[in-house]
């Protein structure tokens, strides 16, 4: 039974057209993953079910009858609700007070409480969604918090749940839980979207496929079950694209990078215990790890973010300390783990974004303080080239860009100062396949330029295939070194989490 018809539907921006009318339909009991590439037009068109844009033209049927919603809160009363990427929650509220915000029961000003808890606590329970109803949610993980953005979507009796990038900051064993979540809420009558780029986890929870590129519908009826992630990967971007195929050092040189007892306490205990390695010009180095063991201390030590406890950081054997312009005019780039908090300033535009951190060297500005927007602006204009920035214009707020092209942005901050060392932090996190594959470009680029790079990612298959050297982080120590093939994958597995693996003999040790 066809639950939601959206025909011939068309967006247009002032300079970009982002849906070209395109069709889309949902049945009863179905999961689709709207599948494209950053910028494809997939949220855009899910915002226009969801009544949060306006569409330029198109009709929308919702259970065989015409609707136009004009706020987010008419698709709600009809049954349809949306689950975004960053999670729209109160830090400071419990669980229960972040489900029932605007949905509150009871009668006039009264709140009835009782009531509520209860019927959260029964959704809890029935979904089997282990989180404690009385946590304040700044104090959850963020697989947690997703759970209680579903409870929200529940709570409200959605019939249709749409869920954008749900993966995109999830470990692999929190997508395993969300996938049996969206299974049980399958079979409970709900009606499911995901608006994604993954397609291995599309081929895994996808009962069929739409599948958008540039604003455009390539095909409306894909059987993930008869379909390879290769072929699926042609339909979104257009080419064969290969992330696996390694590519090694052609030449790797003198030590660059030296990192000697680095020890980080936070909140009265070691995150990171005495840490030591070096990387060489013209090598990546990859840490793999689960996030939490470390990672994230690491990062804002090597880029003056914060002050450790020990360390000794060497650069062509020369003593970095201080601030992290400091590091910078060192020679030490950054990407940060969250482009969004730390890497960009979203109300800014592309131009602005492009020279932050950098805006006082006498290039961008004169020696009275004074930008000089022309040069600022020529230079723009070439790393938007340069890096295929999509953007209407380097005068764009970064905000409007797709998550691919606000990644394009950093990338090309920092990688056209041609540093000596780069720290490299989750670099195609919520990346789609054809900006990943660019982005892996470029860092092989900038490695085979002699840079040193120091790659931390919590994709196991990006360290793989980008590593000329593999560190295994856990529980803030490194507890393990080796060449790209020398491990496999279950073997880099057992040890991110605890295992303790002869690879010689190919047994686990008791």
């Amino acid at each position: 039974m066809e639950i939601i018809r959206m025909e011939n539907i068309s967006k247009i921006y002032p300079g970009t057209v982002a849906l070209k009318g395109v069709d889309f339909t949902l049945n009863k009991q179905e999961i689709v993953s709207l599948l494209g590439e950053n910028g494809a037009g997939k949220t855009t068109l899910m915002k226009i079910l969801y009544g949060m844009t306006a569409p330029s033209s198109g009709r929308i049927f919702y259970k065989g009858e015409p609707v136009r919603f004009k706020r987010p809160i008419d698709a709600i009363e009809k049954g349809i609700c949306m689950v975004h990427q960053h999670f729209m929650l109160v830090p400071a509220f419990t669980v229960v007070e972040n489900i029932i915000a605007g949905s509150e029961p009871g009668s006039n000003i009264f709140l009835d409480k009782k009531k509520a808890r209860q019927e959260v606590i029964d959704l809890i329970s029935r979904f089997k969604f282990n989180v404690d109803p009385d946590a304040k949610v700044e104090k959850l993980s963020v697989g947690e918090q997703q759970r209680v953005e579903i409870l929200k979507v529940l709570y409200r009796k959605a019939d249709v749940i749409i869920l954008d990038e749900p993966t995109a900051v999830l470990t692999p064993h929190e997508v395993d839980d969300l996938f049996a979540v969206l299974r049980r809420l399958k079979d409970e009558g709900k009606s499911i979207i995901i608006i994604t780029h993954k397609l291995k986890e599309t081929k895994e929870i996808a009962d069929r496929v739409v599948v958008l590129r540039d604003g455009n519908l390539i095909n409306d009826n894909v059987d993930p079950r008869k379909v390879s992630t290769k072929e699926l990967s042609e339909m979104m971007v257009g080419h064969e694209v290969n992330l696996q195929a390694r590519r090694p050092a052609k030449h790797i040189g003198e030590v660059c990078l030296k990192v000697e007892n680095l020890t980080v306490e936070e909140d009265g205990k070691e995150k990171v215990k005495n840490v030591s390695f070096a990387i060489h010009h013209g090598e990546i180095l990859g840490i793999a790890g689960i996030e939490g063991n470390g990672q994230t201390q690491i990062i804002e030590a090597l880029t003056g973010l914060r002050k450790p406890k020990s360390m000794k950081l060497t650069l062509d054997g020369k003593e970095v300390t201080g601030k992290s312009s400091d590091f910078l005019k060192a020679g030490i780039g950054h990407v940060p783990e969250d482009r969004l908090s730390m890497g960009l300033v979203k109300e800014m535009s592309v131009m602005e974004n492009m020279i932050l951190g950098y805006h006082r060297e006498s290039e961008f500005c004169s020696k009275k303080g004074l930008l000089l927007k022309k040069q600022i602006s020529q230079y723009a204009e070439k790393l938007k080239k340069d890096f295929l920035v999509k953007a209407a214009s380097i005068y764009s707020a970064v905000s409007s860009l797709s998550g691919g092209n606000q990644q394009k942005i950093i990338i090309s901050r920092v990688f056209s100062r041609e540093p000596k060392a780069i720290i490299v932090a989750h670099p195609t996190r919520g990346v789609d396949i054809g900006a990943t594959e660019y982005i892996h470009n470029q860092l092989i680029e900038l490695r085979d330029r002699g840079a040193a790079v120091l790659l931390i990612s919590a994709d196991l298959d990006e360290v793989r295939a980008l590593s000329d050297r593999i560190l295994v982080l856990y529980e803030g120590e490194i507890v393990s070194e080796s060449m790209p093939g020398e491990l496999s994958e279950v073997e880099m597995g057992l040890l991110m989490t605890g295992g303790n693996y002869m690879v010689e003999e190919g047994k686990q040790r008791d």
